[in-house]
């Protein structure tokens, strides 16, 4: 168990990213050796008291938990797989974004040679690691996680998945999923309001109440999801794909792209041309969870 108070961490990258990651353990009083290939971007980490350590190999053995965060998973195997570097009994939290198949067979590499693995997803921008507002997703077994809790909840919300490697990974581009639809849906509202002089800044507050209403929703849906149970409590799918039209009508009449609301449809159609078009919005999911372009 290394859950102790001032554990030192080792940090290998220092992207924007790494540099935010390496500047938090130091704030908080952990030992840190950082190792970069551009070793200058290590100055300032160095002049706030950070170890510089020469190679790859002096970083893995200065810490009792070493934390990855480089380009993408073929610099991690080609920086860890080196003839020089011995992994085993090593304690790796990799936070390099990636796939789910790929932190699986990354935890599967790093195992064969000795290694602890724990994979993870960051889900902050730099200037907010160390606080709580940083969520940091990790997965892998919850023993490893558990043993260092107390020094990754040093760079903010550390938040365990489950025993898959592949979760944080999975959470990371499920939440992306939701960031871009929900902007590109605000957008699409923006554009529509700007034909009648509604400039964005009028417009966002409503919009924003409209997005924290519908996230109240999620919860009741997601049972609905989860029993595989539809029934239209609020209102059934061909009353919404009747709205669809309307969005799309407007659109086109204000000279606005229309594609998004046309993937509304189209989606519902197909939902609706299969007998579900008097259940509720979430039976969508049958047809989220098939593959392939139509």
């Amino acid at each position: 168990m290394n859950n102790e108070p001032n554990a030192p961490v080792t940090i290998i990258g220092l992207g924007l990213m790494g540099q935010a990651l390496a500047g938090a353990f130091l704030k908080a009083g952990h030992p840190t050796t950082v190792w970069n290939r551009t070793a200058s971007k290590a100055d300032r980490l160095v002049a706030e008291g950070a170890h510089l350590a020469p190679t790859v190999g002096d970083a893995l053995t200065a810490g009792s938990l070493t934390i990855i965060c480089v380009t993408d998973y073929q610099a991690v195997r080609e920086l860890l797989g080196a003839s020089d570097v011995a992994l085993d009994g090593t304690m790796l939290v990799n936070l390099t974004s990636g796939n789910s198949a790929q932190a699986r067979e990354a935890a599967r590499w790093a195992e064969q040679r000795g290694a602890r693995y724990l994979d993870g997803a960051v889900m902050a921008v730099p200037p907010v690691i160390g606080t709580a507002e940083a969520v940091i997703l990790h997965s892998g077994p919850q023993s490893d996680f558990e043993a260092h809790r107390s020094t990754l909840d040093v760079l903010g919300t550390a938040t365990y998945l489950g025993a898959d490697h592949g979760l944080a990974s999975l959470y990371d581009v499920a939440g992306l999923a939701m960031m871009w639809s929900v902007l590109n849906a605000w957008l699409q509202g923006t554009a529509m309001l700007r034909t009648a002089g509604v400039d964005a800044s009028t417009y966002a507050p409503f919009a924003r109440q409209i997005a924290a209403g519908v996230a109240e929703w999620l919860p009741g849906y997601a049972a609905q999801i989860d029993s595989g149970s539809f029934p239209a409590e609020v209102s059934a799918l061909e009353t919404d794909a009747r709205a669809m039209v309307h969005l799309i009508e407007e659109s086109e009449a204000l000279g606005v792209n229309a594609e998004l609301p046309r993937l509304f449809k189209a989606m519902a159609d197909r939902a609706i041309a299969a007998g579900h078009g008097g259940e509720q919005y979430p039976v969508l999911i049958e047809e989220f969870g098939k593959a392939g372009d139509r």
